[in-house]
């Protein structure tokens, strides 16, 4: 992609207003006098101070300075703003919030090379999960068509895994568009070579459905093996739902088959 087109990227949000200082500005406080940090300090400063604050276990602190910053035009203050108001980390929870400041991030763009690729990627991802899902009693309504084309952007252009996963699972279930699933087991190979277990398994899942019995058992027992706590649960059902109906000997050759089979390989 050339620079010029790289830089105009942008996507379409609602029309609600992502101005994060009108909507997020609380009462003014000090900062502790000992810091040597005041709301007049510049953006970079303030959120050094608010990444120390956070990590110390002062969100109040943090989200102060995270603020301020903010309004000066610091990115990567507007992302972890954003991140505690969707976790309800330091402030109560407020996907609406959230989702404004994603916006902006998203809306902004980003230069090739910038140091704030990853805070724009997160946005767009994030904004993606807000249009797949909706915000109930907002203006933020579903939609999968867009969430669809923001799941595309960051796994194109961008190459990220997680991105790469929704896309090709939106592609496998039809959200936001038709099935296609040639171009979803596309992506999740894509996403397995960056890393990806879910991707893994579920490629594994398609392919077997596909008749490849013993290959993709293979690869949902490495996916098995190799994914994160979190994503254990749903792997481990796909996976010995397969088992059950896969015979004896095709069992023992894919777990064989599945020892050599590594996140990130070269395996096809």
């Amino acid at each position: 992609m050339l620079a010029g087109e790289f830089k105009s990227l942008r996507v379409a949000v609602l029309g609600v207003s992502l101005a994060v200082g009108a909507s997020t500005a609380g009462p003014a406080r000090a900062f502790d006098p000992g810091a040597g940090i005041s709301k007049e300090s510049g953006p970079f400063a303030l959120f050094k101070f608010g990444f120390s604050a956070y990590k110390n276990g002062r969100k109040d602190e943090a989200v102060e300075a995270y603020r301020y910053a903010a309004e000066k035009g610091h990115t990567g203050s507007r992302w972890a703003l954003a991140n505690m108001y969707a976790y309800g980390d330091g402030v109560t929870e407020n996907d609406l919030e959230a989702f404004k400041i994603y916006s902006e991030i998203a809306q902004q763009g980003v230069e090739p090379g910038s140091e704030d690729t990853g805070y724009f990627v997160n946005a767009l991802i994030s904004l993606a999960g807000y249009y797949r899902r909706g915000i109930p009693d907002s203006p933020v309504k579903i939609d999968l068509a867009q969430a669809r084309q923001l799941y595309f952007q960051a796994a194109s252009t961008f190459g990220v895994a997680e991105a790469q996963f929704q896309l090709a699972r939106m592609l496998l279930s039809g959200e936001g568009g038709n099935v296609n699933v040639q171009q979803a087991k596309k992506w999740l190979n894509r996403a397995r070579k960056n890393g990806h277990a879910g991707a893994m398994g579920v490629f594994g899942n398609v392919i077997f459905q596909e008749g490849q019995t013993v290959r993709g058992l293979a690869y949902m027992t490495a996916a098995l093996d190799q994914c994160s706590p979190k994503d254990k649960p749903w792997l481990q059902s796909m996976q010995e739902q397969a088992f059950s109906l896969a015979t004896e000997d095709d069992r023992r050759v894919a777990i064989t088959m599945s020892q050599n089979m590594h996140l990130q390989g070269d395996d096809d």
